[in-house]
């Protein structure tokens, strides 16, 4: 019998962010050539992705007229 695993409905034990030390239940895990697990939630995911990261100064070229080639 095959039985489908919902990522919803699946219990996942409460780890540490790597990024901003909260115990979250909703994370991900990601694993480095050296097999070492590095959990991240899902929240500081989405900061890093939006580019909540970059620096002060950070601009794009293009916007002001230059597009480099």
């Amino acid at each position: 019998m095959i039985s489908a695993i919902d990522p919803k409905v699946t219990e996942k034990p409460l780890v540490r962010c790597a990024e901003c030390d909260r115990e979250v239940t909703h994370y991900n895990t990601f694993l480095s050539p050296m097999n070492e697990r590095r959990n991240v939630c899902w929240e500081c995911l989405a900061r890093e992705e939006k580019g909540f990261f970059a620096h002060r100064g950070f601009s794009r070229g293009a916007r002001q007229g230059v597009i480099p080639r």
